[in-house]
């Protein structure tokens, strides 16, 4: 049988995520075949399989972590948040509908079947599969019907490593804490733990770090110190984007919604010298200098919406628009730039119409399924090549498609305002695409960096897997594995 580790952590983004990428590209340079595996994922950021389904963005970074294409079964479930209190679920890559979070727990029993075909299939095509736990464990409220944590490693016998995050203080008390709640149990699966996000010299944790093994009895695996170079890499929370501090060069703004999805569309942006990215947050007005303002993807596009006239960013985008100002709507962006937004059927959320902003004569209807491709096309205004995937609900139709932002296979895709200052298209990831950002970073007079997107993502993992190797026992946590 394949062996199986489990890295499970103290809480969210306690930086498990980038833990499991850096061991499978270790565990790869070691010869071994060895695949990611996340039984439950809630994120909005999404990405597109090779199998036509969609997962989270974390295990498709994993994927290419192992070498890999991206398949549903490393991420079989996972919740896109559409309210505080609901979400759509994705099972297996597919669109299984939409529930609230008091009703999730009767899914559960159905789900864990799902995750451990998945898993099954994963082990009988590797080596090795490094699972990534979801929250905490320590989050015992939820421990019946689990499926991310203690019930999967439970169930499918993958022993657990514990991470907690000493960045954002505490950690003896996370780990140690963690360790008094858990079931007996649970707590047996338990091998050992680690130290992530230590900024400074990591001896000087020398004395707790032993007072966590000596409360626990777990084995320790190493102090890891913050690995500077992670903003490289494709943003799994909208809040790590790098909004360096430039003075100079094209001023892009990009509206935070409180929804936002598929965010790393901005990553190869926020690389280029050229540019000075700003993720503006609630609450913040739409700076005046601002050259390009980008409406990113949602997964509430309405709700969203009524979030960004609360800001009065309406007001404000009818201004930059005025001043001669360019704006970019993406997916839902892309959608709400249109003149209404009608979802009869509920799709999204309640049944109803709202008014778009206007700034492109189209119109969107919600309908309940999903295109989910990977594509190639022309970008018009420019004539350069494309590549970039949709993942989206709805279809948006009127007259500014006529002049469409991209042609699919000669396909129209998108549209463009007759003064050519507004653009919507439905496709994510092109910014990836060394040759069209250059051309889009042309049209305002900004020459594109020389370095390729992809190579740069590629430098990155193995200098992630090479700060492990040089401050974790990975020998040790790979003998774990069983």
């Amino acid at each position: 049988m394949t062996r199986a580790l489990m890295i499970q952590g103290t809480g969210s983004n306690v930086g498990k995520s980038l833990l499991v990428a850096g061991l499978c590209r270790a565990a790869r340079r070691r010869g071994l075949s060895v695949a990611p595996f996340k039984p439950q994922n809630m994120s909005n950021n999404a990405a597109v399989t090779a199998d036509g389904g969609e997962i989270g963005r974390a295990q498709a970074l994993q994927a290419l972590a192992c070498g890999l294409e991206p398949v549903s079964d490393m991420n079989p479930v996972l919740l896109k948040p559409e309210t505080e209190t609901g979400a759509q679920v994705i099972v297996q890559g597919r669109y299984r509908g939409s529930t609230r979070a008091r009703d999730y727990a009767s899914l559960k029993p159905d789900l864990m079947g799902a995750v451990q075909d998945s898993f099954a299939r994963l082990q009988k095509a590797h080596d090795l599969v490094i699972v990534e736990g979801a929250g905490s464990p320590a989050e015992v409220n939820l421990r019946r019907g689990d499926i991310a944590n203690m019930g999967f490693a439970r169930a499918a016998d993958v022993p657990v490593v514990l991470a907690g995050d000493i960045d954002r203080g505490g950690v003896i008390a996370q780990i140690v804490g963690t360790q008094a709640v858990l079931d007996p149990g649970d707590a047996a699966m338990v091998a050992g733990f680690l130290v992530n996000r230590f900024r400074g010299d990591p001896r000087l944790f020398d004395d707790g770090y032993a007072l966590i093994e000596q409360r626990t009895g777990w084995r320790g695996f190493g102090v890891l110190p913050w690995f500077a170079d992670a903003w490289r890499l494709p943003a799994e929370d909208a809040q790590d984007i790098a909004t360096r501090p430039r003075n100079t060069g094209l001023h892009i703004v990009v509206l935070t919604f409180s929804r936002i999805a598929n965010f790393d569309d901005l990553d190869p942006l926020a690389q280029e010298e050229g540019v000075r990215l700003t993720m503006l947050r609630a609450g913040q007005a739409i700076p005046g200098d601002a050259d390009l303002v980008i409406l990113p993807g949602t997964k509430s596009t309405r709700g969203d919406l009524e979030f960004l006239r609360a800001q009065g960013w309406d007001i404000d985008l009818a201004a930059h628009h005025r001043r001669g100002g360019q704006v970019l709507g993406l997916c839902g962006g892309y959608q709400m730039l249109g003149r209404r937004i009608s979802d009869p059927q509920g799709v999204e959320g309640p049944p109803g119409e709202t008014p778009g902003l206007g700034l492109l004569q189209i119109d969107t209807v919600m309908m309940p399924d999903k295109r989910l491709s990977r594509v190639e096309g022309v970008h018009v205004p420019t004539g350069q090549p494309l590549r970039g995937y949709e993942i989206h609900i709805g279809r948006s139709d009127g007259a500014d498609r006529a002049r469409p932002f991209a042609r699919i296979a000669e396909e129209a895709e998108g549209a463009l305002s007759a003064d050519g200052r507004v653009a919507g298209s439905y496709l994510h990831g092109m910014f990836a695409d060394d040759g069209f950002r250059a051309a889009f970073l042309g049209g305002f007079g900004v020459a594109a960096s020389a370095h390729r997107h992809e190579d740069t993502v590629e430098r990155t993992l193995d200098a992630l897997a090479d700060h492990i190797e040089a401050h974790l026992d990975v020998a040790g946590l790979l003998s774990l594995a069983r």
